[in-house]
């Protein structure tokens, strides 16, 4: 039998040290259980960073896939066009509320959607300027990076990056960044560094990600609108990994009612399968000249069935309604442990639906960032059968991202041992200090 310490010295002698990664090495995977090459069982709320939104291997999307390859499997939408790719884009303008008529395009990654709604916005205002935010993260592409506003490890030694990026400050309650404070952040950008006639775009991830699951306040995103509208600004709903359901709607940003011009997809749009989005107004899309958007692979032809079958397994089996529940379930358990005096290091629980975080801080009064706790954490849950991940701005952020189709006891079961990793993780470090 191969073991993980094995795979993992492999690894190390043949694949590049910047592909961070666990050391949990799959044989096997079905909905929310993973199984490692030594045969032991995992509970995953990870959910391959939520991708997995329909578990692994849903049967519909296995199913679809295996059809979809007994036709064909690659054409290159640009030489030989298929229906299910305009069929998806078709009920993706559907889904997504701009207000104004829909047009669509696929991709391949998360970054790329990124990428090309930066292309289409500024095709479509000829302006050049971009606005993100504090603690966003878009990719790891030469624009994704410049657009994250994260540094370690996104950014360090990569530069140059491109210009006439500009990134605001993001309103975060928990650190004491005000909705106004944010938007004295933007208007001192707006007349110091870019007046907003040479804005293209504001993008902004309606919840943070890799930022810390930090929520955006609907005020903080109905201002955006309105500066938008005033100035000709186009407005990108970032929802790589907040769309799909994960929040209890379809796109988070439809919690603070707020309207886009445009949203970037992935992750979770295909079930497993690589295949990104971008949705926007037809006015906007129809900017960009023919053959400047696309590329070999996007929307290849078993990511786009993969994803057709994603959305009917969404709407079949209500996953809008078991995002919010999971969400409620695991934030209840997450403020019981947090009243407990082993788990005072607790400083916030947040997040929308099934997206669900907590930060680690050495004190609640100073709030003073713990990441070492937040890797103990992450290494106890694993000891015990449990996948997590970390994130935030401060590396001091647990993420829990479970598959929408996780059954209830294995929920039950996953918050049990977690709970036993934050109180096991805790009491060493304390024994530690």
């Amino acid at each position: 039998m191969t073991s993980n310490a094995e795979l993992h010295s492999r690894r190390s002698a043949a694949v590049a040290p910047g592909v961070a990664g666990k050391a949990i090495y799959v044989k096997s995977a079905d909905n929310a259980k993973i199984i490692d090459v030594e045969g032991r069982r995992f509970l995953d709320l990870a959910a391959g960073i939520a991708v997995n939104n329909t578990g692994h291997r849903h049967p519909k999307v296995m199913q679809a896939v295996a059809q979809q390859a007994d036709a064909f499997t690659h054409t290159c939408f640009h030489v030989g066009p298929f229906e299910a790719y305009v069929h998806l884009c078709e009920r993706l303008n559907a889904l997504v509320d701009t207000g104004h008529d829909n047009k669509a395009m696929c991709l391949t990654t998360g970054a790329e959607a990124v990428e090309n709604a930066i292309k289409i916005a500024r095709a479509a205002t000829g302006r050049r300027g971009v606005i993100a935010f504090s603690g966003a993260f878009h990719g790891r592409t030469a624009m994704g990076m410049a657009l994250t506003g994260k540094v370690a490890p996104y950014k360090r030694s990569f530069g140059p990056l491109p210009g006439e990026i500009y990134h605001g400050v993001f309103p975060n309650s928990y650190l004491g960044v005000s909705v106004d404070t944010a938007l004295q952040s933007l208007d001192a950008i707006l007349t110091s560094d870019i007046g907003p006639e040479d804005v293209a775009a504001f993008i902004i991830e309606p919840v943070q990600g890799e930022g810390g699951f930090n929520v955006t306040p609907p005020e903080f995103l109905r201002a955006l609108r309105r500066l938008a509208d005033k100035h000709g600004i186009v407005l990108i709903a970032d929802e790589v990994q907040g769309g799909m359901a994960r929040t209890g709607k379809m796109f988070s940003i439809e919690h603070a009612g707020v309207k886009p011009d445009m949203v970037t997809l992935a992750k979770g749009l295909a079930g497993g399968f690589p295949l990104s989005a971008v949705v926007g107004r037809a006015d906007l899309m129809d900017a960009a000249h023919a053959g400047g958007l696309g590329g070999t692979y996007a929307g290849n032809p078993l990511a786009v069935a993969a994803a057709n079958a994603v959305l009917d397994v969404i709407e079949e089996e209500n996953l809008c309604a078991r995002a919010a529940h999971i969400g409620a379930t695991i934030r209840t358990r997450l403020e019981s442990i947090a009243q407990r005096p082993e788990a005072v290091q607790i400083g916030d629980i947040r997040g929308l639906g099934a997206m669900v975080a907590f930060e680690l801080v050495t004190d609640r009064g100073t709030k003073t960032a713990d990441p070492d706790l937040a890797n103990r954490i992450v290494t106890e849950a694993e000891a015990v059968g449990v996948i997590i991940l970390s994130c935030g701005t401060r590396a001091n952020v647990v993420r829990l991202l479970p598959p929408l189709t996780i059954p209830d006891d294995q929920l039950a079961e996953a918050l049990d041992l977690l709970e036993q990793a934050i109180l096991t993780a805790t009491a060493a470090l304390r024994h530690v200090a």
